[in-house]
């Protein structure tokens, strides 16, 4: 399929896990991909390989999230590259676990700078050229613990509900020429260091009980941009049913 062929895409995070699926996803539609990474860029430019072999054109942007000057030079950066991006993915953030008497400034701050603000400057900054152009798509990867908040995740936790109203703020802002969507990930590719005892469990309280891949949530993210044309300002929840559960 190629209904996606003549948009560039920007897909943040895209070196690895979600991110890679994501990227390749869209190419497989018909999408050239701007592959975001911050240190693996070693990946990001196998990524980008793996698009070109799908056809499509390919190219690797490296940009220290954490910095806002840095993702607003990944906004100009990518304009240059593309002359124009039809397709926003907000998939980078990082995962901090800090018990809550150990919680301070600087964890609050890495987790907001990353995970939301960094979304917000990419979605204000291409958002303004999509609705000039009259056209274009932004999706954000949120987590279902948005809702549900983790112990020991609190600032992740916050920083994830707050790109949920920014999704739905920025749908209002930009309609009618651009939507924005979000898809919420529950239990995806567990981190390293959970036990067996500890995914046994999350297994067992997902109604669909297994653990998610990267391709359920890159096909969320296909579905909001190339099939779903009535929808924005909407979550979709990739979770397996934990957020019933």
């Amino acid at each position: 399929m190629s209904d996606l062929a003549g948009q560039w895409a920007l897909v943040t995070g895209a070196g690895r896990r979600v991110g890679r699926s994501i990227a390749l996803a869209l190419a497989q539609r018909g999408a050239d991909i701007l592959v975001h990474c911050n240190r693996s860029e070693d990946s990001a430019r196998a990524v980008a390989d793996e698009v070109r072999v799908l056809g499509r054109d390919a190219e690797v942007l490296r940009a220290e999230l954490g910095d806002a000057e840095a993702v607003r030079g990944l906004a100009v950066a990518a304009l240059a590259r593309a002359g124009t991006v039809g397709i926003l993915v907000n998939n980078a953030s990082n995962y901090l676990r800090v018990a809550f008497d150990a919680l301070d400034a600087d964890v609050w701050e890495r987790s907001l700078d990353v995970n939301l603000k960094a979304p917000y400057l990419l979605s204000v900054a291409l958002g303004r050229e999509m609705r000039q152009r009259g056209r274009g798509c932004i999706v954000n990867v949120v987590d279902w613990a948005a809702e549900r908040p983790y112990r020991n995740y609190l600032p992740y936790c916050v920083s994830k509900a707050g790109l949920v109203c920014l999704t739905k703020a920025l749908a209002r802002e930009l309609a009618p020429q651009v939507r924005v969507n979000a898809v919420a990930p529950g239990p995806v590719l567990p981190p390293a260091d959970m036990s067996s005892d500890e995914l046994a469990a999350v297994v067992r309280a997902t109604p669909l009980e297994r653990i998610g891949r990267p391709e359920d949530v890159a096909a969320g993210v296909v579905f909001l941009v190339a099939d779903a044309p009535f929808s924005t300002g909407t979550v979709l929840h990739v979770d397996g049913g934990r957020a019933i559960a």
